[in-house]
């Protein structure tokens, strides 16, 4: 054998056993985001940039030390695609990013099949109040108040597909700021991209809501791939 020869020969074994291994698998997304909001459970509703107006919603489990997927779906964003939530205007009909809580669950339906969260039934004196000279501005009101104009308010009764089912993303729900944006859901499909919300289709939707659990604290996180409003800085 040559000199060198030897060399030559590990070098090239070397080569074809590196070819063999299978690249590491990348970490699922809740490992990549600065916050999941401290619970064990998780939605990421992602969109492929800004101005994108359909995307994916995953709900995830946190056991054990790792994130792993519960179920997925093809999710609908703002007409007008995503901003940074602290940044966006009402009326705009853009899906604000950010992680929020989500206060509670509602519909026109009954609850779904093992249903935990606090869910409440839409009746014909239900609102969601989104005057921004109202004392319950983005707040669920029944009956709606003097001070909260009707042209201003969602009669969520009227929404009977979108509606049937929902979840409350806490977007500008804690402390209100006006004109930021009220009444912000993930909500079943309607004919098309929505007017800020996140949606999915009615089995989906139907399917989170039997997932979540209360004492899990779950979150949504709402961002792009990449770019200003990438989900991983949320």
């Amino acid at each position: 054998m040559r000199p060198g020869a030897a060399v030559v020969l590990a070098s090239a074994s070397l080569l074809v056993l590196a070819a063999g291994v299978p690249p590491t698998a990348a970490p699922p997304l809740p490992a990549r985001l600065a916050d999941t909001g401290g619970g064990t459970q998780l939605i990421t509703a992602q969109a492929p940039d800004a101005k994108a107006t359909s995307g994916t919603l995953t709900w995830w489990d946190l056991r054990d030390g790792r994130w792993t997927k519960a179920g997925s779906a093809p999710a609908r964003f703002g007409a007008n695609g995503l901003v940074e939530g602290a940044a966006r205007k009402q009326g705009t009909n853009t899906t604000p990013t950010g992680l929020y809580d989500l206060p509670y669950a509602f519909g026109i339906k009954s609850a779904p099949a093992g249903t935990e969260v606090t869910y409440r039934p839409v009746r014909q004196n239900s609102w969601w109040c989104q005057d921004n000279d109202s004392r319950s501005y983005n707040r669920w009101t029944e009956p709606r108040p003097a001070d909260c104009r009707a042209a201003e308010s969602e009669h969520l009764i009227s929404y009977t597909e979108q509606y049937a089912h929902a979840y409350v993303i806490g977007f500008n729900y804690a402390q209100p700021v006006r004109k930021r944006g009220a009444g912000i859901f993930l909500h079943v499909n309607g004919r098309a991209a929505t007017a800020g919300c996140v949606s999915v289709s009615a089995a989906a939707m139907r399917a989170v809501l039997a997932w979540a659990e209360p004492d899990r604290r779950p979150h949504i996180a709402i961002g792009t791939t990449g770019g200003p409003t990438a989900i991983t800085r949320y």
